[in-house]
Order: C-alpha cells, then sequence, then structure tokens
C-alpha cells in the first residue's frame, strides 16, 4: 500500500494531481485546480446511502453503497481510476474526510487494479483548511499596495506584469465593473477562495512578503472577497495608475467590445456568438440605468444599439467609443473622482504605466 500524504504545503507548492473522489454535487460546491472528479459514487447513490444510514446505520449503509457500485459500475469507476493513476502516478485521491469513500478507492484501486496509490490524510476538509489559514496568514504577515486608478487605465495589466501581484479579477473570472462579466461562469465561492490562497502560498514560497492588488470593492462580479484580506486592502498604501482619456477608451474598445465579441463568437459561433455578446453588452448598460438616470441611460442605449448594428453589418467599431466617452465622463469618471477624494491621504504615489511599475518593483526589491 502507498503511504498516505500530510504534507498538504507540498500538494499545492508542487502541483500534485489529485483524484477527487466525492460526489459531483460535492465538487461543484467546491475544488482545488486541476483536479479531477473521478467519484466513488454518483450523486443518486450518494444520496441513497446517506438516507439509508440515517434511518438504518453505517454497516447497512456500507451494504447499501457495495450493492449500488457492484459488476459493471464498479469495474468502469477503478479503471477510470486507474487510467489516471497511470497517467498520474506520483498523484493522490481524497475525499470529504479522508475516510471511507477514499479507503475503498484506495483499496479497490490496489485489489483490482494493483495499484498502490496515496491518499490525502484529512482529505478535503483538511486541504480547505490549510487554504482558509494560508489566506488568514497573508492578510496578517504582508504588506499590501492598492493599485487605484480611474475605468480603463489598464491595472490589470499592470497586475500580470509584477511577479508580487495577485490578480483578484483573473482568480474571479471577472473583470470587476459592471461589463466586467465574462463568456464563461465565475467561479464557486470557494473555487475563487481556494485559487487565491495557492496564489498566495506559491508567491510567498518564493520570497515574496508585499503584494500588489487592484482596488476592488467587498465583490468581484458576485464573488466576496476573503473579509481578512479586504479589511487589509481598505487600509493599505494606494498606488494611482494615470492614462490619456484616449487610451482609456482604446483599451475598454479592445477589451469589452472587440475581444468579448470574438470570445462569444469562439465560444457559440458567429451568428449566436455575437447576438449573446450584443445582449451581454446592452444587460450590463442597463445595470446601470437607475445610476445614470433615465435619460441618459436611454441615450447611450440608442448609441450602443446603433452602433451594435454598425459592428455586426462590418462597419467597424468606431460607433462604441462614443457610449464608451460618454459613461467615462458622465459616470465612471465622477465616481473615481469622489472615491479619490475620500482616500487622498493613503496614496504614496501616482503616475503613468512606466513610472507605477517602477516605483511598485523597487518597493519589491525593498522588503
Amino acid at each position: 500500500m502507498a503511504e498516505n500524504l500530510s504534507d498538504l504545503r507540498h500538494l499545492f507548492l508542487s502541483d500534485v494531481p489529485m483524484m477527487d473522489v466525492r460526489a459531483p454535487v460535492e465538487f461543484g460546491q467546491g475544488a482545488f485546480p486541476g483536479v479531477v472528479n473521478l467519484p466513488l459514487m454518483d450523486d443518486g447513490e450518494r444520496q441513497k446511502v446517506g438516507t439509508c444510514y440515517k434511518q438504518q446505520g453505517q454497516q447497512a449503509a456500507i451494504a447499501l453503497g457495495h450493492a449500488l457500485v457492484s459488476g459493471d459500475i464498479k469495474r468502469a469507476r477503478i479503471a477510470a481510476w486507474a487510467d489516471f493513476a497511470q497517467a498520474h502516478p506520483h498523484g493522490v485521491l481524497y475525499c470529504f474526510r479522508g475516510g471511507l469513500r477514499s479507503q475503498i478507492s484506495q483499496q479497490w484501486l490496489q485489489a483490482e487494479a494493483g495499484i498502490a496509490y496515496p491518499r490525502v490524510i484529512g482529505g478535503y476538509k483538511a486541504m480547505r483548511s490549510f487554504l482558509l489559514e494560508t489566506t488568514q496568514a497573508a492578510a496578517q504577515e504582508c504588506d499590501f499596495v492598492v493599485l487605484s486608478g480611474s475605468t480603463g487605465t489598464g491595472k490589470t495589466e499592470v497586475i500580470e506584469q509584477l511577479p508580487q501581484g495577485i490578480d483578484l479579477e483573473g482568480h474571479a473570472n471577472h473583470r470587476g465593473s459592471s461589463f466586467g462579466q465574462r463568456t464563461t461562469a465565475q467561479p464557486a465561492q470557494i473555487d475563487f477562495e481556494n485559487r487565491l490562497a495557492i496564489d498566495f502560498l506559491k508567491k510567498r514560497a518564493r520570497g515574496h512578503a508585499r503584494f500588489v492588488l487592484e482596488d476592488e470593492g467587498k465583490h468581484v462580479g458576485s464573488r466576496a472577497v476573503p473579509l481578512e484580506l479586504r479589511q487589509r486592502l481598505e487600509q493599505a498604501p494606494i498606488v494611482y495608475l494615470h492614462d490619456t482619456f484616449e487610451a482609456r477608451v482604446e483599451r475598454i474598445l479592445r477589451d469589452y467590445v472587440v475581444l468579448q465579441c470574438a470570445d462569444f463568437a469562439a465560444l457559440l459561433g458567429p451568428e449566436a456568438g455575437f447576438d449573446a455578446y450584443a445582449a451581454r453588452l446592452l444587460a450590463s448598460l442597463d445595470k446601470l440605468a437607475r445610476r445614470l438616470g433615465g435619460d441618459l441611460h436611454l441615450r447611450l442605449r440608442a448609441v450602443m444599439q446603433a452602433a451594435l448594428h454598425q459592428q455586426q453589418i462590418g462597419s467597424g467599431e468606431a460607433l462604441h467609443r462614443e457610449w464608451i466617452a460618454a459613461l467615462l465622463r458622465r459616470y465612471y469618471d465622477p465616481m473615481y473622482a469622489f472615491q479619490r477624494q475620500s482616500r487622498t491621504g493613503r496614496i504614496v504615489f501616482e503616475g503613468e504605466r512606466p513610472a507605477v511599475v517602477e516605483y511598485l518593483q523597487e518597493r519589491r526589491e525593498l522588503r
């Protein structure tokens, strides 16, 4: 029998391949990046065994589980585990607590396929607790800088340049604004937190003790920034990024019009993709209707619809600049100016990208 593993730090730092034998419904509620779900029991089987456990006790539930997962079903699942184990000989398997399900999977894999494969002691629950503690420790022990700036200045691009940057928007799969929803869904809240914790773990292991994060609110899309981290960021020094108005318009045009349209087309095909992209853009503007006021919202919506029509018939994206510029001037810039005024005392540096990147890199080297 393979030696079971309890070094959770090693598992995540080394990207050890992991096989999750929990039921799909459990996996969907929270998992780790890159993990493959190969369940011992599917959702229906797990539900039946759970009901049996409550009504008749553990032994009856175990017996029912063996009856449900037998014959061809059992052979197919062992074959899937064996394929994974052979493809990832240095991997591990786990269940929720590292108990009966992972032990059974481990025993069957050994007995039926001749493969000794380690399981994670404590299972998913232990790994999840370890990652929660990792983020809490980073929030308590590390220094932070918040990168702020008006909409369209390219803050995420700066974060991506920095070895000590933590990309909250990347982990949340959302650009952070009313227009920030991507073509693919956001991860589950637990998955977002797990990705963030692993990022902290790896960067701290490389020697970083000061991190740069983009100026976000309590949420990135519908994903909540962990409380301990958010509280630290609310007190952290701010570096303010500037860019010209024209460059900001072009960046928004690229990200939210050109690239987003291409993403939808790649996902759904040209026609359905364009329809979905246009609906998403209009819905994003509609979210701001109350804040914009009825008249302005309707004017911008009409411009956006005209721009989408021009784009659809192949006349280019130029007309989109009109609603982008108006939205910046009338909504986003006044909002950021108000926020900036309330936090002036925390701003320690400001400038355009080269100066900001240089400043942040120097602060990293002086840690």
